[in-house]
């Protein structure tokens, strides 16, 4: 199987680390509730064989994979503001290593103290790291 979502949560991280501070907190699984804000919770939702590059042995050579994003703020004013700076941070990065945006929207949450944004990447990644957008 081939896995990066290590690799990908510690690239992220870093950087909204650097963007935020260092206490900026990231997860590495959805997290409904967070305790802490602002946040970003970033989970690989999926990863499958991409059944045209396996060889007649049945041998991943290729992946694809799907990350689910979620972030949150829960200032004053300006919280939209605020996930929509943190997202930027992230879709840079991913877009940068040549994922896709497939989706991002806001997720309406019954309390108003707080704003969440969700959004989804996807790429087809080689077992040697290279990655394509699909």
């Amino acid at each position: 199987m081939i896995d990066i979502e290590s690799e990908l949560f510690t690239n992220i991280a870093t950087k909204l680390r650097d963007r935020f501070g260092a206490k900026f907190t990231v997860y590495g699984e959805t997290v409904l509730a967070p305790s802490e804000f602002p946040c970003a919770c970033i989970e690989e939702s999926d990863n499958y064989a991409y059944s045209q590059s396996q060889d007649s042995g049945s041998n991943e050579n290729h992946a694809e994979l799907v990350y689910d994003v979620n972030v949150y703020s829960n200032k004053r004013n300006g919280k939209k503001a605020e996930c929509k700076e943190i997202l930027a941070v992230i879709d840079e990065y991913f877009t940068g290593i040549g994922f896709s945006r497939t989706t991002k929207n806001p997720i309406s949450l019954d309390d108003a103290t707080k704003y969440r944004l969700f959004a989804r990447y996807s790429a087809i990644a080689s077992k040697d790291g290279t990655i394509y957008r699909r």
